[in-house]
C-alpha cells in the first residue's frame, strides 16, 4: 500500500478560513492557533488497517516526513520510505509595461539559482513545477516542461519595501531525503545569489529563508533536506512563495501541489497495489493529475478525509472507515470491487452568486463500499418558502431568546433569512433570537470565537446536512468542534434542520458524524430529531 499526506490539509477549518489553499491562508490559520491535523487521522486510518491484516502481510511504502513517513510510524508500522524527484520553484514577473499574468516563459534565470533584478511591473505569479530529475536539473527548463500552477501573487512587489520585481529560479539539488538538512539561512533581496547543496527556498517577501539546521535557526523550526524548504528563525511558518499552491506545515517544511503529484508518482512507479491519501478536495485533485492510465488501468485509491469541504466521492466517510476499506481491498475478502468515483471541488463562481455547488474534475478507481466510502455532494436545490418559514417558526419555538449557533448551507442560510438575519453561505455565524426575529452577532466564527460565546452553556445549535452526503459534522464546518459541541450541551442541544424533500435524498442512507472525537461520535449516533417544517419533526439514524 502506498500513503501520501498534505500536511495542511484542514488547517482552516476549525479557525474558520473554510480551506488552506496558498501560503498566506496557511500562515494566517497558524497565527489564529490551527494546529495540522492530517498526519493524526491519516495515523488513526493505519491503526485501523493494522487491525485488520497480519503485520507480515502489509508494507506500507510512503515519502519522507509529515508527507507519510511520520504517520506511518505513529501508527506503529515501519515505513518503506521511497524517494521523490527534486521540485523546483520558480517565480516570475512580467516585463514592465505588460499588463497580463506571467508566464513559464517570464522566467528568465537560466540555471535554478540566480535571483535575477526586472524593472517594477504591475503583477508576479508564481509557478511550481518539478524538476524533471533528482538533480533538479535547470529550472526554468523544468517549469517549461510541466507547470503545474499558476496565480496571481496577492503580495505586490517580490522585493519587499522597493519597486522592483524579481524574477527567482530556485533548484532542490538533491532527492527529497528523510532527515532534516544542514544549510545556511540567506535574505534574498532583487538580484541576490541563492543556491545550497542540500535544498533552497524563496520567502518572496524578503525573508530569511534556505534550509536550516534546527539547532540553528530556534526552537520549533525544522526542515527536510532535498525538499523546497523555507525556514524562520523565530520558528515561525514562512511562505516559500506567492503561489496558491504552496502551502506550509507547523514545522517549517513547505509543501506544493508539485510535491504531492512527484510523491503519488513515486508510489504508484513503485508498484502499490492501493493509494491511501490523506488531504480534502485539492490534494484530490492532484493525485487524479498524477495518477497514470485510464479508468481500469489506473492504480485504485481511497481519501482520508483531512481536508474542510470534501465534495469528491473518494474519501472514505472517516479515518477508521478508510483503514477498514483499505484492509478489506488488500485482503481480497468481502468481494469488494472498484467503483468510479467523482473527483470535486467547490464552484467558487457559484458560491459568489450565493449557491453552493460542485465542479466535476474527472473519476478515479476506489473500492466500493458504500456504507464506509462518501457520496459525491449533489448541488444545492432552493429551500420553498414554505418549509423555510416552518423550519424557522420551530426553531424560533425551541430557541426562545438567546444565542444559536447556525452551520453554513443553503437551508440553513433560507432559515435564516425567514427569522430576519443575512446569515454567510459558508461560514458558522452566531444569531441573537428574540420574539421570533434574528440579527447575526458573529459572522464567520472559528472554534475559539464560539467558546467565548457560549461560555458556560447551554446553546443551540443549528445544523443541516450536506445534499448527497448527508455529512451533519465535519464537513465544511469543523469550527463547531468537539469542544464547542460539548460547552453547547452535546446532544441535547442540536437542531437538524432539512426540508423532506432533501432528507428523502437521502435515500434511506443514515447522517454521518466526523467530528474527529471517535467517543463524542458514538455519543451522538443514534436517532436524531430532525425539524423537516412547523410542528413536523422526522426521527432519522445518525452513525459514524
Amino acid at each position: 500500500m502506498g500513503l501520501v499526506v498534505n500536511p495542511v490539509a484542514g488547517l482552516g477549518g476549525r479557525v474558520g478560513l473554510g480551506g488552506t489553499d496558498g501560503p498566506e491562508r496557511v500562515r494566517r490559520a497558524m497565527e489564529l492557533g490551527a494546529r495540522p491535523l492530517a498526519g493524526a487521522r491519516a495515523a488513526q486510518a493505519l491503526r485501523a488497517l493494522r487491525a485488520r491484516l497480519e503485520a507480515g502481510d502489509l508494507e506500507v511504502l510512503t515519502v519522507p516526513g509529515p508527507m507519510g513517513a511520520d504517520a506511518v510510524r505513529a501508527a506503529g508500522l515501519v515505513p518503506v520510505v521511497v524517494p521523490m524527484r527534486a521540485v523546483a520553484v520558480v517565480v516570475a514577473s512580467t516585463p514592465r509595461g505588460e499588463r497580463r499574468a506571467p508566464t513559464v516563459a517570464d522566467a528568465v534565470a537560466t540555471d535554478g539559482t540566480e535571483a535575477v533584478a526586472t524593472g517594477g511591473s504591475h503583477t508576479t505569479s508564481t509557478v511550481v513545477a518539478a524538476s524533471p530529475d533528482a538533480s533538479g536539473a535547470d529550472a526554468a527548463s523544468a517549469a517549461t516542461t510541466e507547470c503545474v500552477s499558476t496565480s496571481a501573487a496577492e503580495t505586490g512587489p517580490v522585493a519587499s519595501g522597493t519597486d522592483a520585481t524579481s524574477v527567482v529560479a530556485i533548484r532542490a539539488d538533491a532527492a527529497f531525503a528523510d532527515a532534516p538538512g544542514g544549510g545556511t539561512a540567506f535574505t534574498v533581496t532583487a538580484g541576490s545569489v541563492v543556491t545550497s547543496g542540500d535544498a533552497t527556498s524563496v520567502d518572496v517577501a524578503g525573508a530569511v529563508v534556505a534550509s536550516v539546521d534546527g539547532d540553528e535557526a530556534g526552537a520549533g523550526v525544522g526542515t527536510s533536506s532535498g525538499d523546497a524548504t523555507s525556514a524562520d528563525p523565530v520558528g515561525s511558518v514562512a511562505s516559500a512563495s506567492a503561489s496558491a499552491s504552496a502551502t506550509a506545515t507547523g514545522a517549517g517544511t513547505v509543501t506544493a501541489s508539485a510535491h504531492t503529484t512527484s510523491a503519488v508518482r513515486a508510489l504508484v512507479g513503485a508498484g502499490v497495489d492501493l493509494l491511501l491519501f490523506a488531504g480534502g478536495d485539492g490534494t484530490a485533485r492532484d493525485v487524479l493529475r498524477a495518477v497514470p492510465g485510464e479508468g481500469g488501468d489506473r492504480c485504485p485509491v481511497l481519501g482520508i478525509p483531512t481536508g474542510v469541504k470534501m465534495h469528491s466521492a473518494v474519501f472514505a466517510v472517516g479515518p477508521a472507515a478508510a483503514g477498514e476499506v483499505a484492509g478489506a481491498w488488500l485482503a481480497g475478502s468481502g468481494g469488494v470491487r472498484l467503483r468510479d468515483a467523482e473527483v470535486m471541488d467547490r464552484d467558487e463562481g457559484a458560491l459568489r452568486d450565493g449557491r453552493v455547488a460542485s465542479r466535476l474534475f474527472g473519476w478515479l478507481p476506489v473500492p466500493d463500499v458504500p456504507a464506509r466510502v462518501q457520496q459525491r455532494k449533489t448541488g444545492s436545490t432552493a429551500t420553498t418558502g414554505d418549509a423555510s418559514t416552518g423550519i424557522a417558526a420551530e426553531v424560533a419555538g425551541r430557541v426562545g431568546e438567546g444565542p444559536l449557533v447556525l452551520g453554513p448551507g443553503t437551508t440553513t442560510r433560507a432559515v435564516a433569512t425567514a427569522l430576519g438575519a443575512d446569515a454567510s453561505l459558508a461560514g458558522v455565524d452566531v444569531l441573537a433570537l428574540r420574539a421570533g426575529r434574528a440579527d447575526v452577532v458573529a459572522r464567520d466564527t472559528g472554534e475559539a470565537e464560539l467558546l467565548a460565546r457560549i461560555g458556560a452553556g447551554p446553546c443551540w445549535i443549528g445544523l443541516s446536512p450536506i445534499g448527497g452526503q448527508g455529512f451533519l459534522l465535519g464537513r465544511g464546518n469543523q469550527q463547531i468542534s468537539p469542544r464547542v459541541l460539548r460547552a453547547a450541551g452535546g446532544r441535547d442541544r442540536l437542531l437538524v434542520l432539512c426540508p423532506e424533500h432533501k432528507l428523502a435524498a437521502l435515500g434511506g442512507r443514515p447522517l454521518l458524524l466526523d467530528t474527529g472525537d471517535p467517543e463524542l461520535d458514538a455519543e451522538l449516533s443514534g436517532y436524531l430529531p430532525v425539524l423537516t417544517g412547523h410542528r413536523r419533526i422526522s426521527l432519522y439514524p445518525a452513525t459514524h
